[in-house]
Formats: structure tokens, C-alpha cells, sequence
């Protein structure tokens, strides 16, 4: 008894085998696994078709442009940046100034105060006092040594007095004008303890480094100012890739961190030195820069048009890869209701913005129909 029921369970396993094997899914018809793709040839109801959300189309001309990636960041030139320091130390006594201000050249920034600046301005004035009687005893010199009267000697004591006085007399001046205290004032009594600094261009603010009361030295950064009004991009070019590059080639970027939106540019000037990483220097010119808010120092995913190449091609979804091979699903026939594709097999060039270029569409009669959308459903499984 047993035995008997032992041989009835393996006849019923071994029947649902061969019934589960002849169970094909609806969407796909004559595909046998065994055999080549391309000698094989799907059929398709015209109910499965439109429940599939299936499209069709033909071989069209795209641009597939030759490129190269290149990173960077927007920045500006040296002449569009600025660095404020003081040219003699001092504590900051006034700022106004916060970053994202807009200022223009010329304008007051800070104000610093210190008590040397007073004493600047005393040695200055004791100077041109000095330097009126040097310059007289000088002249007088000169017409003693003409007459024989005076020694060459006390000649040249009385010119090097007077133009060392001279030199110290402009050194001081110079200085003045470097702390903006007029030295026309000073000369008038007007003794001044503070100095003022101001913005050598037109931007904007982007750091302020002190606050009230510090002290700042020469050396001290105070605030950076950059002028927007001529940014550029400047982008590294991998060694290999900098033979192709040339100027007035087109630039397309964007900024990951800000937006999605893709900008124009165009290669103006490329470096002729390689840096320690193997890169070089590309600077590009932006277009339509009065649309856009760019700010420096934005990184940017840049792509370089080398050359622009038009090829037949048909959407990416419509090619299916089967063990490293290509395939299109080309309608062979349509009888009635019923689509019949066969998997034909291509090669692809390249690939851009949804589209492969198809190196053998010489292969297919101009009037040929692929499956553009669902073939991945027929073939990929």
C-alpha cells in the first residue's frame, strides 16, 4: 500500500512540472529561450499592445555631440576682487558694512583710530618747517661757491641736509595720502586721529573680518569686496582631453548644489600649464549673464561640445541587451490584430539625452518600425 502511494505522488509532482512549463506570460508569444533572439519572432495582440502602453517609431536624425566633462566653479578675475587692509595699524572705530552690501569705488568702508597717526602728522609739519630754511641755506651755498667765498665742503653739508629733508618731507606726505588725511589740512592745524579706507572698486561685499574696537595690523584682511559684473568659469581639463579644446567651443553647465537648469558658455582662454594634478586651466564666457543670479565661487558640472555629429537613432528604452548584444524589436508584420516583431540585432555609437545613435541603421529600408516602448517588457525577462 505503500509502495502504491509513494508512485501516485510522483505521478502527480511530475504532471504539475509539465503543467507549469507550458504556462507563458500573456505579453510574450513564440520566444523560445533556447533558441537566437533573432530567430524568433514575438506576436502581439492589438489588446495587449494598447494595455501595455507600447509605442512605435521609426529611425530619426539626432545630434550626438562629441564631449568632454570638465568640473570648476564660478569665480571672477584678480581685477574684479579685493582685498581692504590698512596701511598703518589701528582699532577699527567705525564699520557700518555687512556682507552682501553693495558699495561703490571710492566710498568710506571703516574708519580706524590711532594716536601714531597724530605724531605722523606732527614730524610732517616740524619737516616742511625744516625743509623751508634747509632750501634757503642751501641757495645761499650755491652763491658762496660761485663767489669762492664758501668751502666745497660746507656746500655739500647744506645739499645733503636739505635733500634728505627734502625725501623725508615726501616719504611723509606719501603716507598721508595712503591714510586719506590731506596734508593740506594738516598743514592748516587740522590734526586728525582716525583714518578712513576705501573701496579700490565697485561690488559687493562677501567677507567682513573685524568688529569694533579690534585692532587691525597691516597684515590684517578687513574686508573682500568682488565684482560680479565679469564673472567667468574656470574649469579643469583632464590632461588627456586638452588637445581637443579650442577656443569659442561651446560650454554647457550646470549647478548641482543650486538648480537643475542647464547654462551657456563658451571656451575663451585655456592655460598652458599643467597643474600638480594633472589638470589644466579652461576659463569660459558666460552668456546671458544679466539673467542669471551667479555668485562666485558656485561649483559647476561642465560639458564641453568638441564636435556636433547628426546619426539615426531611436529612443534608449527601444534597445534591449542580451548577453553584451543589442536589440530593436522591428514590426515584421501586422496581420489584422496581431503585431508580429522580430528582434534584429544593432549597434550603438553613442549615446545622448534619451536617444542612441544606430551605427548599422543603413541595415534597416527607411520606412522600418521599431517597438519604441514596452520591448524591455517582451525581451528583457
Amino acid at each position: 500500500m505503500n509502495r502504491i502511494l509513494y508512485y501516485f505522488i510522483h505521478f502527480v509532482f511530475v504532471i504539475s512540472i509539465l503543467s507549469c512549463k507550458n504556462v507563458e506570460p500573456v505579453h510574450r508569444s513564440n520566444v523560445q529561450e533556447d533558441l537566437n533572439p533573432e530567430d524568433t519572432v514575438i506576436e502581439l495582440s492589438s489588446e495587449q499592445f494598447g494595455q501595455n502602453g507600447m509605442t512605435m517609431g521609426s529611425l530619426e536624425e539626432k545630434s550626438f555631440p562629441e564631449q568632454v566633462q570638465a568640473n570648476g566653479t564660478i569665480d571672477v578675475p584678480p581685477a574684479n576682487r579685493a582685498v581692504v587692509s590698512a596701511p598703518m595699524g589701528g582699532y577699527i572705530k567705525n564699520t557700518h558694512l555687512l556682507i552682501g552690501d553693495r558699495v561703490s569705488k571710492g566710498q568710506t568702508l571703516v574708519i580706524i583710530e590711532n594716536p601714531e597717526f597724530v605724531t605722523l602728522q606732527q614730524e610732517y609739519l616740524e619737516t616742511k618747517e625744516q625743509l623751508t630754511y634747509l632750501k634757503s641755506e642751501y641757495d645761499r651755498q650755491q652763491i658762496l661757491i660761485r663767489e669762492n667765498i664758501s668751502s666745497q665742503k660746507s656746500f655739500l653739508k647744506a645739499e645733503s641736509d636739505y635733500k634728505k629733508a627734502e625725501a623725508t618731507y615726501y616719504g611723509l606726505r606719501k603716507q598721508l595720502d595712503l591714510l586719506k588725511i590731506s596734508p593740506s589740512d594738516v598743514e592748516k592745524g587740522i590734526i586728525s586721529t582716525t583714518s578712513s579706507l576705501k573701496a579700490p572698486i565697485s561690488g559687493d561685499i562677501t567677507k567682513v573680518n573685524v568688529t569694533l574696537g579690534m585692532y587691525v595690523s597691516p597684515a590684517t584682511p578687513i574686508i573682500e569686496i568682488v565684482d560680479n559684473d565679469h564673472i567667468h568659469l574656470e574649469l579643469s581639463v583632464f590632461e588627456k582631453d586638452i588637445m581637443k579644446i579650442h577656443k569659442e567651443q561651446e560650454i554647457k553647465f550646470k549647478i548641482p548644489e543650486a538648480s537643475s537648469e542647464e547654462y551657456a558658455a563658451e571656451v575663451y582662454l585655456i592655460s598652458t600649464s599643467i597643474e600638480e594634478n594633472r589638470t589644466v586651466k579652461v576659463h569660459g564666457h558666460l552668456k546671458d549673464l544679466n539673467k542669471h543670479n551667479f555668485l562666485t565661487g558656485m561649483f559647476v558640472n561642465a560639458t564641453i561640445i568638441i564636435s556636433d555629429n547628426v546619426s539615426m537613432s531611436i529612443p534608449s528604452e527601444a534597445i534591449v541587451s542580451k548577453e553584451g548584444t543589442s536589440y530593436l524589436l522591428l514590426l515584421e508584420a501586422k496581420k489584422g490584430d496581431i503585431y508580429n516583431f522580430k528582434p534584429v540585432k544593432v549597434e550603438v555609437s553613442a549615446v545622448h539625452n534619451g536617444y542612441s545613435a544606430i551605427k548599422n541603421a543603413n541595415d534597416f529600408p527607411a520606412d522600418s518600425r521599431f517597438l519604441t516602448k514596452g520591448a524591455f517588457a517582451l525581451m528583457g525577462e
